[in-house]
C-alpha cells in the first residue's frame, strides 16, 4: 500500500482545487437563482438532473453505482478486499428554496474529488470506498429532514416514508418514480466501515477564529415543540388593558424566556422561536391565539432538559397571569451525539499532517452523519463559510478552504481503510 502511504504523507496539493470548484459550479447551474444561489428541491426534475450528473461523474471515475428504494445513490470504488466494509463519505444535493451552492453539495463533490485524486495517483485502497448522495436531507419539500439517511439507518420505515406528501399532495414514492430514482437496492442492513462527511460550517466560528478546518466533536441534541397559546379575541379599543387575555403578550414573555434559557446554559446552548403566528391577525383585534415553535439545542442532555424545564415553568406562570391556556406538543427529539473518537482523531491527524490550522468544534445543525454514526464509526470535517451564512443564496466558501477540507477527507478515508484492513475498527 505504498502509494496510499505516499498520499498520506503528501500535502493537499494533490487535490485538484480547480476541478473541485468547477464541479461545484457545474452542479450549481441546476436550479440557479437570480441572486446567485440554488433552488433545487428534493425529487424534482432539477434534482434528477443533478443526480444524473453525479452518476455520470462517478461512472467515469470507474465506480459501480447503485440506488436504493428511497433514492439514495451509492458510488462504489472497489478495494483490494471486497469483503471489507466500505469507508463511506457523502452528503446531499437537494437545497433549501433559497439555498446556496455549497451546503451538502460540497460533501458530495469532495467525495467525488477523492475518487478522482486516487485515480490520478493510481492508488488502490484495501477497503472499498463509497460516495453517497442521501435523499431529501433538507426536508424543504418533504418532511422529515435527513429522510434518506434516516431510512438507511432504520430511523424511519420505508413504507411510511414513501407515503409522505408535499404541499401539492405528491408522495415521495410518486416523486421517486417520476424522476426514475426508485432503485432496487435494499435500504438497510449494509455494513458501514466508517463514514466521513465534509461540510461548510454553516456558522461563523471558524472564520472568526481564522481556522481552516473544524474537527467536529459531535452534534447538539435537539428538541422541538409546537406551542399554542389561547386567550380571548376582543376589540382593541373598548377592552381595558387589565381585563385582556392577550395571547401575543403571553407569547412575547415566552420568547424572552427561550432566549434567556439559552444564554444561561452556555457553552453550546441555543434556543430559538422560529415561527410565530397571531390570530385572527387584525390590527384592531386583541390576538386570541398564538401558534409558535420552540427549538432547543445543547450538547449535554441534562442541560438540554434544564432549558426546557425553565421555559415550561415560564409558560405555565405566564398563562396563569394572563388568563391563557396552552398546548405544548413535542415535534422532534434528536439526542446529543459524540462522534467516534477514532474518526475524530483521523480528521485531526489529517489536518495536522497537512499543516492546516484547525480547532475542535461542535455542529449545531443536523447532518446525515448523525444517523450514520449509529451504524458505524463516523466523523465530520468543517470548513469556513463567508460570514457564517448558509441556507441563503449568498452562501459562499473559498476554493482554497474547500480544497483543504477535501484533502483532510482524503487522508481520513485512507487512514480508516488501513485501520479496517488491519483488523481494527476505523477507530
Amino acid at each position: 500500500m505504498n502509494a496510499a502511504i505516499d498520499v498520506l504523507q503528501s500535502t493537499h496539493q494533490h487535490i485538484n482545487r480547480d476541478r473541485l470548484w468547477q464541479s461545484l459550479m457545474d452542479l450549481a447551474r441546476l436550479g440557479a437563482t437570480v441572486k446567485g444561489g440554488v433552488c433545487r428541491l428534493a425529487l424534482t426534475d432539477l434534482d434528477r438532473q443533478a443526480r444524473d450528473i453525479f452518476v455520470n461523474w462517478c461512472e467515469e471515475a470507474g465506480c459501480t453505482v447503485s440506488i436504493d428504494a428511497v433514492g439514495n445513490i451509492f458510488a462504489r470504488r472497489p478495494g483490494r478486499n471486497p469483503n471489507l466494509p466500505p469507508v463511506m463519505t457523502g452528503s446531499h444535493i437537494d437545497t433549501q428554496p433559497t439555498g446556496g451552492k455549497f451546503d451538502g453539495c460540497f460533501g458530495v463533490l469532495a467525495g467525488v474529488e477523492v475518487l478522482r485524486t486516487l485515480n490520478d495517483l493510481g492508488v488502490e485502497t484495501e477497503a472499498p470506498l463509497e460516495v453517497v448522495v442521501w435523499t431529501n436531507e433538507e426536508g424543504s419539500r418533504f418532511a422529515p429532514c435527513m429522510m434518506g439517511s434516516g431510512v438507511f439507518a432504520e430511523k424511519f420505515t420505508l413504507e411510511e416514508t414513501l407515503a409522505k406528501v408535499d404541499a401539492e399532495g405528491v408522495t415521495v414514492g410518486e416523486a421517486l418514480n417520476a424522476i426514475g430514482y426508485a432503485g432496487p437496492r435494499k435500504v438497510s442492513g449494509h455494513a458501514v466501515g466508517a463514514y466521513f462527511e465534509a461540510h461548510i460550517e454553516q456558522g461563523p466560528i471558524l472564520e472568526d477564529e481564522r481556522k481552516t478546518i473544524g474537527v467536529v466533536m459531535g452534534a447538539l441534541g435537539q428538541k422541538w415543540f409546537d406551542l399554542k397559546l389561547r386567550g380571548v379575541e376582543a376589540h382593541a379599543g373598548p377592552t381595558p388593558m387589565h381585563l385582556r387575555k392577550d395571547a401575543l403578550v403571553g407569547a412575547s414573555v415566552i420568547v424572552g424566556a427561550v432566549n434567556r434559557a439559552a444564554l444561561g446554559h452556555q457553552p453550546h446552548a441555543c434556543g430559538t422561536v422560529g415561527c410565530l403566528q397571531a390570530y385572527p391577525g387584525s390590527r384592531n383585534v386583541i390576538p386570541g391565539e398564538v401558534r409558535m415553535t420552540l427549538d432547543f439545542r445543547h450538547l449535554e442532555p441534562a442541560r438540554l432538559d434544564s432549558m426546557i424545564a425553565e421555559v415550561r415553568e415560564v409558560i405555565e406562570t405566564t398563562c396563569e397571569e394572563h388568563g391563557l391556556t396552552f398546548e405544548l406538543t413535542p415535534t422532534a427529539d434528536f439526542p446529543p451525539l459524540y462522534f467516534d473518537k477514532g474518526c475524530v482523531e483521523a480528521v485531526r491527524g489529517a489536518a495536522q499532517g497537512l499543516g492546516l490550522s484547525h480547532m475542535d468544534i461542535v455542529s449545531g445543525a443536523g447532518h446525515d452523519a448523525i444517523f450514520l454514526a449509529e451504524l458505524g464509526p463516523a466523523g465530520m470535517i468543517f470548513v469556513p463559510c463567508e460570514g457564517g451564512i448558509s441556507h441563503n443564496e449568498i452562501e459562499n466558501a473559498a476554493p482554497d478552504d474547500l480544497a483543504a477540507g477535501c484533502a483532510v477527507l482524503l487522508r481520513a478515508m485512507l487512514a480508516a481503510s488501513d485501520a479496517i484492513a488491519s483488523g481494527k475498527r476505523a477507530a
